[in-house]
């Protein structure tokens, strides 16, 4: 049995917690935060219950790996999501439903792309076929070295070396004629906070995993209900938590980490350490790596910061459902210029998700609960956010004149969470939500090691870690750090 010490409470850092607890270790867990969850939080205000980050996931066979490993149950409810999402295009009299069901997607968009079912069918069949053949190869795997990564992707088929060559969106304009069905094939890009013209092919993969292989779903009683019955389960292997408490700093004898050191001066001894804070800003901030200062962190590409407004709304928008995408007319000239402006988008494409149509209990009688989501420059780009409320009302605004409903005049409660809010919150690098995002030269072998490069007893756990972001994929992270301690320990 070792004494472990895991820092931070994202899903990634929980996961770990529950496996290594589950094998005996003695588990302690470390949490800047006053709450567990990391992103995967909730706000709780004047009655309402926002989700405050993720608010569904896919890929949930991950979810029953995780609990079937450590001989639980799945201790949650889960709701497929059908249809998935609707999109409301700018200029369009009425949103377009995105269904699982092809023939259902087909006669949605019938007026302007015949025949989509079977250019569906085939775009899905060839990301199937990429996600089988890597999945166990890639995806799942630990790497020792470049070499062995590159060796392992010599065994991926052929067929799909072009993948690595090209981006979403070559693969989407060549399988569909129009427009719209393009940017609902590559909004998959926007989930790994990134646009379709900078991610690789490789990712068409998610969209077989939300229309064949597995779908959205939500938790019943909101995401947070996940963090709150993985405690349960935590509380019960012994394993401590403690709040409030931030790692600034480190003690090291001979290549092995004695002590983390947090912001009140306590030193916090482990035989073993596992950082779920981010795997690159984690080395520069706090080990003082060169390789990953500040100024090489900032060469990096990071995924797209998060601008969140959560509302609860007096009155029922009925034009809305549990998630909804507002897009623009300008869908490339936006994405060109969305990583590095200086100002805040004029007419910004968001996200909204409506818990209180899939879950009542999130707001009182009578009233909707509004988590919005606008994806925006890091602090790299913008740095000063003092004007914040001209892109809240702006989007109030804008949701308000298409859905109908006067929003502004029916806020009960708000808050705002700009980059520089979750920077601090959550130690995210330059308030980038998703950590270090997914360009060919930054997964697999590429990304930030689950294995410290010096410290033989240094762990990493997390999105900007192998594999990458995403629920599923931390939890798969999970699979791969305890793996990897496992061997070493042997």
């Amino acid at each position: 049995m070792k004494k472990v010490i895991i820092i931070g409470s994202g899903l990634g850092g929980l996961s770990t917690a529950l496996r290594l607890a589950d094998k005996g270790h003695k588990v302690t867990i470390l949490e800047k935060h006053s709450t567990p969850g990391g992103r995967l939080n909730v706000i709780q205000q004047d009655g309402f219950r926002f989700d405050m980050g993720p608010s569904f996931m896919s890929m949930t066979f991950e979810l029953d790996e995780l609990f079937n490993s450590v001989n639980e149950k799945v201790p949650i409810e889960l709701e497929e999501l059908d249809p998935l999402y609707q999109v409301f295009f700018e200029g369009q009299s009425k949103p377009r439903l995105i269904y699982k069901d092809l023939q259902k997607l087909e006669k949605e968009f019938e007026d302007i792309e015949p025949g989509l079912a079977k250019k569906a069918e085939e775009y899905l069949a060839k990301a199937s076929q990429f996600f089988h053949d890597t999945e166990d190869k890639v995806v799942k795997s630990n790497f020792e070295s470049k070499l062995s990564y590159i060796l392992k992707l010599s065994r991926v088929p052929l067929k799909h070396i072009p993948y690595l060559m090209r981006n979403m969106w070559s693969e989407v304009d060549k399988k569909f004629d129009s427009l719209e069905v393009k940017i609902i094939f590559s909004l998959v890009a926007f989930f790994l906070g990134a646009t379709p013209f900078q991610t690789p092919a490789i990712y068409s993969l998610l969209n077989y995993t939300e229309m064949k292989y597995n779908g959205y779903w939500r938790v019943k009683g909101g995401m947070y209900k996940l963090v709150e019955e993985m405690m349960k389960l935590l509380e019960k292997r012994g394993v401590e938590i403690h709040y409030n408490t931030e790692i600034v700093g480190y003690a090291n004898t001979n290549g092995t980490v004695a002590e983390m050191i947090d912001q009140n001066g306590k030193r916090w001894s482990a035989d073993l350490f596992v950082s779920n804070s981010d795997a690159a800003s984690f080395r520069g901030k706090i080990l003082g790596r060169e390789s990953y200062s500040e100024k090489k962190l900032d060469k990096m590409h990071w995924t797209l910061a998060p601008f969140t407004i959560y509302l609860g709304v007096k009155g029922k928008l009925d034009k809305i459902m549990h998630h909804n995408y507002f897009l623009g007319n300008n869908f490339k000239a936006y994405a060109d210029k969305i990583f590095t402006s200086s100002i805040s988008p004029q007419k910004p494409y968001y996200y909204v998700n409506a818990l209180s149509k899939s879950d009542p209990t999130s707001a009182p009688e009578g009233h909707e609960n509004l988590f919005i989501l606008c994806p925006v420059p890091d602090l790299r780009f913008k740095k000063d956010w003092s004007d914040r409320e001209e892109l809240v009302q702006n989007i109030i605004d804008d949701l308000s004149a298409r859905t109908g409903f006067d929003i502004s005049e029916n806020i009960v409660t708000k808050k705002v969470l700009d980059p520089q809010d979750w920077a601090d919150m959550l130690n995210l690098y330059k308030g980038s939500g998703l950590g270090l995002a997914h360009d060919i030269n930054q997964v697999g072998a590429f990304r930030p090691k689950n294995k410290d490069e010096h410290f033989n007893n240094l762990y990493y756990v997390g999105a900007s870690t192998t594999p990458g972001t995403g629920l599923p994929m931390v939890i798969i992270s999970s699979k791969l750090v305890t793996e990897r301690i496992e061997n070493d320990l042997a």
